[in-house]
C-alpha cells in the first residue's frame, strides 16, 4: 500500500461506507499511536503482563502437587521449595492446601488452605511464592493454573516491539451492522478442543483503499473486541492474527478502526496462553500493513507447562 503519512500535511478526511469524519490532524494521530507503543510494551511488562508466564497447567478432578521437586505433578523452578503444596480440583473449583514450613501468600497475608477463585470469578485468588506466583483460569469449563516468575529475565530484555510505519490511511470509519439479537460466536484457540464464545453485536463495514470489508465484533465492555487476520500474516505479523479495539459505536452506528493499534495476541510471547484465532470471516484478503510486526525473537517457551 502507497504510504500516505507525512507529517507535513497537517489533517486528512476519512471518508468509508459513505461517511466522513472530522478531518483527522497527522501529527497528532501520530503521536497518539507512538503514546500508545508506549502503554503498549508498558502494559507487556507488568507483573500482570504476558512476559512472565511461565507454565499452563489444564486440570481435571484429582489432586495435583506444586513444588521445584522432580517428582511434583506442577514443577517450579529449583528457587522454590521441593514441595509448595497441593491442589484439590473438583468441578466446584481448585483448593489449594500448603505444605507444613513454607510460606504462601494471599494479598501479602500467609494463607495455608484457600479457595482459588478462579479469573472468571468477581474475586480471583492470586497466591504467591518467594518470586512464584500462580493463578486459577476458566477457559470453555475447564480449568487450569497459570504461572509466573517475577523475577524472569526474559522480562528485562524484551523489546522493543516491531511496527510498521504509521500510516492514517489505516484509520478508517467502520458502521456497525447490528445482527437482530446479539449472537454468541464460536471461535477457535491455539489449544486444541478449546474454544472462544464471546459475544456478537453484530459486523462493522469499512472501506480501504476503495475496497469494503467487514469484520464480525465482539462485545468487551464498552468497547468493541476485534480477532482479525490478513496476508501480512504469512510473513511479518503473528499468524493466527491480531487485535483491536475500538470505541463503542454512537446512535448513528459509527465508531473509527485505527489499525495502527492492531497487536499481537499473548500467545505470540509465550507458550502458556489461550489466544482466540481469527475465524475465516475475519481473515481480510489484503495486507494491513499497519500495527504491531512479530519477531519469533521475542517468543520465551520453556518445557515446564507443555
Amino acid at each position: 500500500m502507497k504510504r500516505l503519512f507525512l507529517l507535513i500535511l497537517p489533517v486528512i478526511v476519512l471518508v468509508s461506507c459513505g461517511q466522513a469524519e472530522t478531518p483527522l490532524d497527522t501529527v497528532a494521530h501520530a503521536q497518539e499511536v507512538l503514546e500508545w507503543r508506549a502503554g503498549r510494551l508498558e502494559r507487556l511488562k507488568k507483573p500482570t503482563g504476558y512476559l512472565n508466564q511461565i507454565g499452563l497447567y489444564w486440570l481435571e478432578a484429582r489432586t495435583y502437587s506444586i513444588g521445584s521437586g522432580p517428582d511434583n505433578d506442577i514443577r517450579l523452578p529449583d528457587s522454590a521449595a521441593n514441595i509448595v503444596g497441593e491442589f484439590a480440583v473438583s468441578d466446584d473449583g481448585v483448593r489449594m492446601t500448603v505444605a507444613s514450613g513454607v510460606e504462601v501468600l494471599s494479598d501479602e497475608v500467609p494463607v495455608q488452605s484457600v479457595v482459588v477463585s478462579d479469573d472468571t470469578t468477581d474475586a480471583p485468588v492470586q497466591l504467591s511464592h518467594r518470586s512464584f506466583a500462580w493463578t486459577v483460569i476458566k477457559r470453555d469449563g475447564r480449568f487450569a493454573v497459570r504461572v509466573r516468575d517475577f523475577e524472569h529475565p526474559f522480562v528485562e530484555t524484551f523489546g522493543p516491539l516491531p511496527y510498521f510505519d504509521i500510516d492514517p490511511a489505516f484509520r478508517v470509519l467502520a458502521e456497525l451492522h447490528r445482527y437482530d439479537a446479539p449472537r454468541i460466536a464460536n471461535v477457535d484457540t491455539v489449544i486444541e478442543g478449546l474454544g472462544y464464545h464471546p459475544e456478537s453485536p453484530g459486523v462493522v463495514q469499512f472501506e480501504i483503499e476503495d475496497q469494503r470489508f467487514e469484520l464480525e465484533a465482539y462485545t468487551s465492555g464498552d468497547e468493541l473486541f476485534f480477532v482479525f487476520g490478513d496476508a501480512t500474516n504469512r510473513d511479518d505479523t503473528y499468524g493466527a492474527g491480531r487485535f483491536l479495539y475500538a470505541a463503542a459505536p454512537g446512535e448513528d452506528g459509527m465508531t473509527a478502526l485505527d489499525f495502527n493499534r492492531s497487536y499481537s495476541p499473548p500467545c505470540a510471547f509465550n507458550d502458556f496462553s489461550t489466544c482466540p484465532v481469527a475465524s475465516p470471516r475475519n481473515r481480510l484478503p489484503i495486507r494491513v500493513e499497519a500495527g504491531e510486526k512479530y519477531d519469533p525473537v521475542f517468543h520465551f517457551s520453556a518445557e515446564a507447562g507443555h
